[in-house]
């Protein structure tokens, strides 16, 4: 991996589109996310009055929208970045292993809400498939986490509550698509077997990072 220390947006998408695979916080792989290739000046910084400043975050709409690349929690469950040149072998190793849910099933409902829609609000989503109830949110998160996983749902953007003065604040609402809708099912179609996707995305990251165990490699992938 590049050594180099990250100082601004446009730096952080270059650096997506080289390595292909990108956790945005700690992955179990010292030095393998995106906090950990920041400059200092980059990294979370909180305030005396409470208040907080994190370039990092504030820079993931960019990335998503202009760096040609697809983020979600494809990660052990944690979230990240990946190139869209890498895309279609991850997209097909993962739905491999977690094939499309039943219309019935809640997952299914979801997922047909979301297509339906085009693209929502994660908490509007909630809503519309009456996720209401006490300690429902947390039960739907879920939900989406699997989906994320599976590669059936991505994050679009990230919406922000304006204040008074006209300023974004807060730390974002998902904006949650399908992948075919945000990229054309043509950029998720790939002509290699299931197999030879994961060994592809194997290799190319036993090389990326060579202090990574097989077993550390196996879970990102999984």
């Amino acid at each position: 991996m590049n050594k180099q220390l990250i100082h601004s947006c446009p730096e952080l998408i270059e650096c997506i589109k080289q390595i292909g695979f990108l956790p945005l916080l700690e992955s179990g792989i010292p030095g393998f996310c995106a906090e950990g290739l920041m400059a200092k000046e980059c990294r979370f910084t909180q305030f005396d009055d409470g208040s907080w400043e994190w370039p990092l975050w504030r820079w993931k709409s960019a990335v998503i929208t202009e760096g040609d690349c697809v983020y979600g929690k494809f990660f052990a469950n944690k979230a990240g970045f990946i190139s869209r040149e890498w895309w279609p072998d991850f997209y097909n190793w993962r739905r491999s292993t977690h094939p499309s849910p039943i219309t019935e099933s809640i997952e299914g409902i979801i997922l047909d809400t979301l297509r339906d829609h085009g693209s929502m609000i994660a908490r509007d989503l909630r809503k519309a498939c009456d996720f209401t109830g006490h300690n429902m949110r947390s039960k739907f998160d879920a939900y989406i986490g699997r989906m994320q996983m599976s590669c059936h749902i991505v994050t679009e953007d990230f919406v922000y509550p304006i204040d008074k003065h006209g300023h974004r604040y807060g730390f974002g609402w998902s904006l949650l698509t399908t992948p075919e809708r945000l990229l054309g099912r043509e950029a998720c179609h790939c002509n290699h077997s299931h197999e030879e996707s994961y060994q592809r995305m194997f290799n190319h990251l036993i090389k990326l990072l060579p202090n990574a165990t097989e077993k550390q490699i196996a879970k990102l992938l999984k």
